[in-house]
């Protein structure tokens, strides 16, 4: 009951954000939530024995989410700064670890949050989708799961989660997916729908068990506990830090007629 009440209260402020509201207040949203997950995801580097990242992740994951150009090169120099930042550790056998953790933080993070203004850059639809496409399946995974999960699709990452589960997940992305692109995206050719929808919730479900195999290597269960029902921010959106890179990068096959305009340089 209380994930589906903490469901309710987010569903509509979502749909304000991405659909109606104004840029500056998408912005305001995604950077508090990659702020609110990197600060759980920072307890899950600090739970497998590794000096959190820090105010430098926070402020570097900020920089790359607002960057407007130049992002690889951004990257590539904070790998660098991470790594001779990480001399600094007493003990130099962690220096790799946190350079690492740190790294990947920023970019699991912030970096796939920059793709929700790049899809809300070509229609809010977009990012839409993308965001309530593994919503959609993961609701439908966890209760399909709970009463006919039988098969173990990933036992040791996610002892929880079923073959049945994951197929409930896969036909509810499609039964709003498809439908949802050819009515509110109408260029989309219905091939394309089905395919798109079918990439986007197998990323998200990786996104899933990758978030799973962080949290298991810590030995914690959740990644936060605001959100009722559902642990942390990131427990909650981990699918979608997947899914939103990958509906962007089909859409930048160079033969699509869905081809986005903002492309990263």
């Amino acid at each position: 009951m209380k994930r589906l009440l903490t469901a309710a209260v987010l569903a509509p402020a979502v749909g304000y954000v991405v659909l109606a509201g104004p840029a500056w207040l998408l912005y305001l949203v995604i950077a508090a939530i990659a702020l609110l997950c990197f600060a759980e995801y920072s307890s899950i580097v600090e739970a497998q024995g590794i000096e959190r990242p820090g105010v430098l992740g926070y402020g570097a994951g900020l920089v790359l989410l607002f960057l407007q150009h130049r992002e690889l090169t951004f990257v590539v120099v904070f790998a660098l700064c991470a790594l001779a930042l990480a001399m600094r550790l007493p003990d130099l056998s962690r220096a790799l670890p946190y350079a690492g953790a740190l790294l990947l933080g920023v970019v699991y993070i912030f970096g796939a949050w920059r793709f929700a203004a790049l899809l809300r850059g070509e229609s809010p639809h977009w990012l839409f989708y993308a965001l309530v496409l593994n919503w959609i399946g993961d609701t439908a995974a966890y209760y399909a799961g709970t009463r006919f999960g039988k098969h173990r699709m990933a036992p040791r990452v996610s002892p929880k989660k079923s073959v049945e589960g994951a197929a409930a997940s896969l036909v509810a992305s499609l039964a709003f997916g498809v439908p949802y692109l050819r009515h509110f995206l109408p260029a989309t050719p219905l091939w394309d729908a089905v395919i798109l929808t079918v990439i986007a919730n197998m990323a998200g479900q990786i996104g899933d068990l990758a978030e799973s195999a962080l949290k298991r290597g810590a030995g914690v269960k959740d990644s936060g506990s605001s959100l009722p029902g559902h642990g942390g921010w990131l427990d909650r959106v981990d699918s979608s830090l997947f899914t939103m890179p990958a509906v962007y990068l089909y859409l930048l096959r160079p033969w699509s007629a869905l081809s986005p305009t903002a492309v990263l340089p």
